[in-house]
């Protein structure tokens, strides 16, 4: 087991980590400078007018993911879906080193929450994991952008998902944690869409070992992230955004509910993680967690190798599939159970196993040579698509969704084989 801050001070040992050497803003300079090094994590020790150094790009790539892990990329999925199908409840323990420090004294301006870009409505804390529980269903994890108002209030952005059930038996306000600073096992556990009654955190401790504590509010969090907050969401309403969502475009302002914070909690020299909106870090947290649910949807219908919702489609609107054909028809129907499996999903591409779904170039040597329009094109017209989607119909979110089949053809396969080369070390010529 791997804490937030023991895997990064394995990568700054290893000086895979870009250190800010000098004091930075966190109005525009701390976001853009992360969005510049997108993919590389990044540690600024001094922050203007913040009392504690940040953090970002921590976890911005499938490798760092699966290096946290231990494990090989080919191994993450299986991972995943084993945490899903077999959760395991966390130990509570009496003390932890959240605890080391608390105040009910907060002024949110002097921690390193950025303003991200310029049309920003306002400072946000963007990594934010909300905890809350409900008497008959548990507890449940969810991810909410918080807009900060004044020293100890913010305005959320919440969906109506399993949070906002809570919040309504609750008869519309709702006291809860917010945790920041958390390890991958954690954040991918509470992007997943868990039905309501799931406690995510099962989902975290089957990935990696977790350990709970209570809070004064007798809400149960990791015993190790980095920072904890006690709030209580209220009726009360404001304007929330603008801010960049997940396609890197900029979501509407809407009236949300505001949460007053009560009480912060900190480790000992605690550690502020900076999530880029639309960076690649939000990217991997929102479209990983949805892998497994499209693996599980194709391997109903056929073999499926593997699945990359893919960067390029913001790791929510695209992905690519790949699949040991063994009929004809596999790969219309893995279209089809592709879409099942990830709702908002709105182009597929199915490959073959000889294809890396982690390689575009691959991918699009697969649709150059194995793919014709007319035969292989699958397009759904006036269908459900995703909010996150600025082209969709932006009062119903329809949309039109296609999916490509550029697998081999099974009579004629020999004919589509790529050349093979053998594998050499350059270090041995060069």
């Amino acid at each position: 087991m791997k804490t937030f801050r023991e895997f990064i001070e394995k990568i700054r040992n290893e000086n895979r980590m870009a250190i800010v050497n000098k004091k930075i803003s966190k109005n525009l300079d701390l976001a853009g400078l992360m969005h510049v090094l997108d993919g590389k994590p990044v540690y600024a020790p001094e922050v203007e007018e913040s009392d504690f150094p940040a953090v970002g790009n921590v976890f911005s790539t499938r490798k760092l993911i699966c290096e946290y892990f231990g494990i090989e990329k080919d191994e993450l999925i299986p991972k995943l879906i084993d945490a899903i199908n077999n959760p395991t409840k966390p130990e509570l323990i009496e003390n932890g080193p959240i605890l080391e420090n608390s105040t009910s004294e907060i002024d949110l301006s002097k921690l390193p929450i950025p303003i991200h870009a310029e049309k920003d409505g306002g400072p946000y804390l963007a990594s934010a994991i909300v905890i809350a529980k409900d008497k008959e269903y548990g507890r449940n994890l969810s991810f909410h952008r918080m807009m900060v108002i004044e020293k100890d209030r913010v305005v959320m952005r919440i969906l109506h998902r399993n949070l906002e059930e809570f919040i309504k038996r609750a008869g519309g306000e709702l006291d809860v944690a917010v945790i920041v600073g958390a390890p991958i096992n954690v954040l991918l556990s509470a992007a997943i869409s868990s039905r309501i009654g799931q406690d995510e955190l099962e989902y975290a401790n089957r990935l990696a070992e977790v350990k709970t504590v209570k809070l004064s509010n007798g809400i149960e969090i990791p015993s190790d992230c980095e920072f904890a907050f006690e709030g209580r969401i209220t009726k009360e309403m404001a304007d929330e955004g603008p801010f960049i969502d997940l396609t890197e475009t900029y979501d509407v302002v809407r009236k949300q509910q505001v949460m007053k914070f009560t009480k912060m909690y900190h480790r000992n020299d605690a550690m502020w993680h900076v999530l880029l909106p639309g960076g690649l870090e939000h990217k991997v947290l929102m479209g990983m967690p949805r892998e497994p649910t499209i693996f599980t949807e194709v391997s109903k219908v056929c073999e499926c190798k593997s699945v990359n919702i893919s960067p390029g489609g913001c790791c929510w609107l695209h992905a690519v599939v790949s699949i040991k054909k063994k009929a004809e028809s596999d790969g219309k129907a893995t279209i089809e159970a592709a879409f099942a499996g990830h709702k908002s999903l709105k182009h597929v591409v199915i490959v073959d196993e000889d294809i890396d779904v982690d390689k575009p170039l691959e991918v699009e040597w697969a649709v150059a040579t194995r793919f014709q329009a007319d035969k292989d094109l699958v397009v759904k017209e006036k269908q459900k698509g995703s909010s996150l989607d600025p082209s969709a119909d932006p009062h119903t979110y329809e949309t039109t969704k296609m999916g490509l089949d550029a697998t081999k053809p099974l009579d004629d396969a020999k004919a589509f084989e790529k050349a093979r080369w053998k594998k050499i070390d350059p270090s041995d010529y060069l």
